[in-house]
């Protein structure tokens, strides 16, 4: 447990830090469009850390499989999707753009995995 707070509590700073930094620091360094993106990622990135959090506190009181592979699926997810998604912004390596995709699908299984422990559980 104590790697995921560990990764939750990073990935929530940096998802401030990157917000700050996209609405203040870069607005007049950047272009409109990167701006954009990095605001997407932070976005993304906060909604699935929050989510990892109740994840984890629930996991603390209901220790079952599922809840830890639904949250190691959105941990990657937020890594692929929100990091490519930096990653790309300040480096313009352009396969970053085909790793996105990835980590959005992630998220995606993620939110799947939880219907399937909603129907299997209950919360």
């Amino acid at each position: 447990m104590k790697k995921i707070w560990i990764f939750i509590a990073v990935s929530g700073a940096l998802a401030v830090i990157m917000g700050a930094m996209s609405a203040h620091m870069l607005k007049d360094v950047l272009a409109v469009n990167d701006i954009a993106r990095i605001q997407t990622a932070a976005t993304y990135q906060m909604y699935h850390t929050l989510l990892l959090a109740v994840l984890a506190v629930y996991y603390q009181y209901n220790p079952l499989k599922a809840i830890k592979q639904s949250g190691w699926i959105f941990a990657l997810g937020i890594v692929l999707f929100s990091g490519s998604l930096y990653l790309y912004t300040f480096s313009k390596i352009q396969v970053m753009v085909f790793i996105t995709p990835i980590g959005g699908l992630l998220f995606i299984l993620g939110w799947l995995s939880l219907l399937r422990l909603a129907k299997r559980n209950s919360f």
